[in-house]
């Protein structure tokens, strides 16, 4: 018994920075998923404003502008400055 109770600490003392190092090290996507899907409803939101037949009385641009600034803040919030 006491040879099984150190066994498994043992096992838990090794297994148990490995899991907090591959947490910490995962793609930020990975661990955002909310924001990778806001990112792709951004851009899916500004190919429909660039296709629409009106520019809305000037508002057009400035809401594609606004989609561009939404994904650039949501990928800094991601850590991707690209």
């Amino acid at each position: 018994m006491k040879k099984l109770l150190v066994t498994s600490f043992l096992a838990v003392g090794l297994l148990l920075p490995m899991t907090i190092t591959s947490t910490l090290q995962a793609e930020p996507f990975e661990r955002h998923p909310e924001i990778v899907e806001a990112i792709h409803s951004l851009e899916r939101a500004k190919e429909h404003l660039r296709h629409a037949e009106h520019d809305f009385g000037g508002h057009r641009e400035a809401a594609i502008q606004a989609c561009d600034n939404a994904i650039f803040q949501l990928k800094l919030a991601l850590g991707d400055h690209h």
